[in-house]
């Protein structure tokens, strides 16, 4: 870093060609060993900053970012703390980080990844190549036989665009009116900047070469069931973008999941109607169904006696849950949605 840049990192008023946005929420051990990596690019770290945006700021967090900065704060890069206290969730963050930058270039990735130390290079040279916005490649590891989390997780790794790994112009950021802070859990709000992105005839490179690593977090029993409260913004993705999300998310409802709450209704109701023929045939079908639905995830999966038991259980749950938040997002985005 020269004499002239190091002054103008103490002055608070240095602009780098690009700005590395990182939310988090309370885990600095992950945001350390990403941040690490950000900051050993193959990039001339006096031109490139990192902004550390904490959603729901603690103490913790500040600590381990201000460790990282003071560690780099002769060489480089410039690494910003942003505490986020107006909304809640990554979207938000997100442009809190973006909005506190003077770059005209800014990535994104998120706590939980490891960047390839050639990543911003290669992403920053798509866009150098003419495009308003690059989504690079991501990379999650997984075991021979993973577990159906992980291999739900797993599907960041064949995602068209995931702010995990993404590149935009200031310029298109501002065109596409930055991320949706409606979006407050990590889910849809990647394929919403997407969708703003195209309908702003903005363009959208892939940089293969632009790559990070996505080991997969370590989960609790059943985390299925508290993952179907993100189906609620289907609906709102769905109302903003309808005809891109049939066309690239969904193209019809989830007739398994009503077929088999269908029958599971029929069965209590025709049980408390007195009709113990009917109910014993509908339970037979909501059984059936459900039995298929978990043999279903367990093809490719894990066949420890755990997971099976997971899978099992978490079968007969997640399909009335998906449903009732799926219906819950209709009523709070006030939008048609089955």
């Amino acid at each position: 870093m020269s004499a002239t840049d190091a002054s103008a990192f103490a002055r608070g008023d240095f602009i780098p060609d690009v700005s590395v946005i990182v939310p988090t929420y309370r885990r600095p051990a992950m945001l350390e060993r990403c941040v690490s990596a950000i900051a050993a690019q193959a990039y001339d770290p006096a031109r490139y900053e990192i902004i550390v945006c904490d959603d729901g700021p603690d103490d913790a967090t500040r600590a381990c970012v201000q460790r990282l900065a003071a560690s780099h704060a002769q060489h480089g890069p410039n690494i910003r703390y942003v505490p986020v206290t107006g909304t809640q969730g990554p979207a938000g963050a997100r442009n809190a980080g973006w909005r506190a930058s003077l770059a005209r270039r800014i990535a994104f990735t998120d706590d939980d990844t490891i960047p390839d130390p050639q990543w911003l290079a290669n992403g920053m040279r798509a866009l150098d190549e003419g495009a308003d916005a690059v989504s690079g490649r991501i990379v999650v590891p997984l075991p021979k036989r993973p577990t159906d989390y992980e291999v739900d997780a797993a599907g960041l790794a064949h995602a068209e665009f995931a702010t995990a790994n993404a590149f935009a112009t200031r310029a298109a950021l501002e065109r596409a009116g930055g991320f949706d802070a409606q979006f407050t859990s990590a889910w849809r709000e990647d394929s919403d900047l997407q969708f703003a992105l195209m309908r702003a005839g903005l363009s959208i490179a892939r940089a293969e070469d632009a790559m990070v690593l996505h080991p997969v977090r370590p989960a609790r029993w059943g985390v299925s069931i508290a993952q179907q409260k993100k189906s609620q913004f289907d609906a709102l993705l769905y109302k903003k973008h309808r005809a891109l999300f049939r066309e690239r998310i969904r193209r019809s409802p989830p007739l398994l999941y009503y077929a088999m709450l269908a029958a599971l209704v029929a069965a209590i109701v025709s049980m408390f109607a007195g009709a113990p023929r009917v109910a014993a045939i509908a339970a037979l079908a909501w059984a059936a169904m459900t039995l298929w639905f978990s043999m279903q995830r367990l093809k490719t999966t894990s066949r420890a006696p755990a997971h099976i038991a997971e899978m099992l259980w978490t079968s007969t749950i997640i399909p009335t849950l998906s449903i009732y938040w799926r219906i819950h997002g209709a009523f709070k985005f006030r939008v048609l949605f089955l």
